[in-house]
């Protein structure tokens, strides 16, 4: 890894016949490496054996083809969630999640480092804010996984946006990530297999729902209680939850795609039937779909999940109003695969 040089997958394929043509070679050359390397894994100039070996050597000279080093990976006691933590160019920690489900391999991947929006029950948000990943760095993180999975005849099948920081304040960044990823000669996964999720910057749900993608939005609920919210989610002070669901609804309207509220279910906090019923007032009528989820216990928020039997109840309501529910198996509990975990570990003891 070399941050002096700059970084392959930061460049979109127009990008790189541009800079292929400065270095004296054909543009047409751009395509073989894009495919060599979103498609065939390739991690260094040096497996690409496709290219002549003079260009190999200029393109070690002026790329980097690695932005991520794996410092600590931890494997659930079932094999089915994985968590790496990467070290990045500049020392900064960052940190990707592998999901094996029946018919899905599933990748929870970050777009910062840290985060911005400090929210109290997120590790990452007690860790602070670092810096933005820029697009080559986000996307680094899905092909590191798409390398291992290669290795076993599997392929990634779902992205979701969902890990550290708040993708929606490094918009442009993980806009370029997804595009690229979904480009045909790139990984050429369907549009509809990615997932962005905010805890609700409005401006750029609005400013999302115009760009005529089919990405799949989530938003970071938690509760309709503007109190509550801002105690759990200070931006909500900024952001409140009615125009949150107002740009949900435009969304909805501009899209015709539904909208996923995720739900974290903290026992006595905002798991009661009261909760629900308020929950379902503020959604009733719109296409959605809310994914309960109790909590990831972390060492900087003194509360518990809700029980099991609770979270039951609470999806049973919302489902009395007609409002599709999922309550959503937690993964990886005991190797800390909430968001920022690891992380926010790695920062106290460097």
């Amino acid at each position: 890894m070399d941050p002096k040089k700059e970084l392959i997958f930061d460049l979109s394929l127009t990008d790189l016949e541009d800079r292929l043509k400065l270095l004296g070679e054909p543009g047409f050359r751009a395509k073989q490496i894009w495919v060599a390397v979103y498609q065939h894994f390739r991690s260094s100039p040096e497996e690409i054996t496709t290219l002549p070996k003079g260009l190999r050597s200029k393109l070690a000279d002026a790329f980097d083809f690695q932005s991520l080093e794996p410092i600590r990976e931890i494997a659930s006691e079932d094999g089915l969630t994985i968590k790496t933590l990467f070290r990045l160019r500049d020392g900064h920690p960052v940190e990707a999640v592998l999901m094996y489900y029946e018919d899905r391999r599933t990748l929870c991947i970050s777009s910062q480092s840290g985060c911005a929006v400090g929210c109290s029950f997120c590790a990452t948000g007690q860790m602070g804010f670092k810096r933005h990943l820029t697009s080559g760095e986000i996307i680094d993180q899905v092909l590191y996984y798409a390398r291992r999975l290669a290795q076993t005849d599997e392929r990634v099948t779902n992205v979701v946006v969902m890990g550290m920081g708040e993708p929606f304040l490094n918009y442009e960044p993980v806009l370029e990530a997804l595009n690229r990823l979904n480009h045909p000669d790139a990984l050429g996964l369907g549009a509809r297999r990615f997932t962005i999720s905010t805890v609700g910057i409005v401006p750029k749900i609005i400013q999302f729902a115009d760009e005529g993608t089919q990405y799949n939005l989530a938003i970071s609920l938690h509760t309709v209680d503007d109190d509550l919210r801002s105690s759990l989610i200070p931006v909500n002070k900024k952001y409140p939850v009615d125009d949150i669901i107002r740009a949900c609804r435009y969304y909805v309207q501009k899209t015709s795609r539904r909208v996923t509220f995720e739900y974290a279910l903290i026992q006595g906090v905002n798991d009661s039937a009261a909760d629900a019923e308020a929950l379902a007032g503020k959604l009733r009528g719109m296409i959605c779909h809310v994914n309960l989820i109790p909590l990831n216990p972390t060492s900087g928020f003194a509360q518990n999940p809700t029980s099991a039997e609770q979270a039951q109840a609470f999806c049973e309501i919302l489902e009395s109003h007609n409002i599709p529910c999922t309550v959503r198996l937690r993964r990886g509990i005991e190797i800390q695969a909430g968001c920022g975990q690891l992380a926010a570990d790695f920062e106290k003891n460097s």
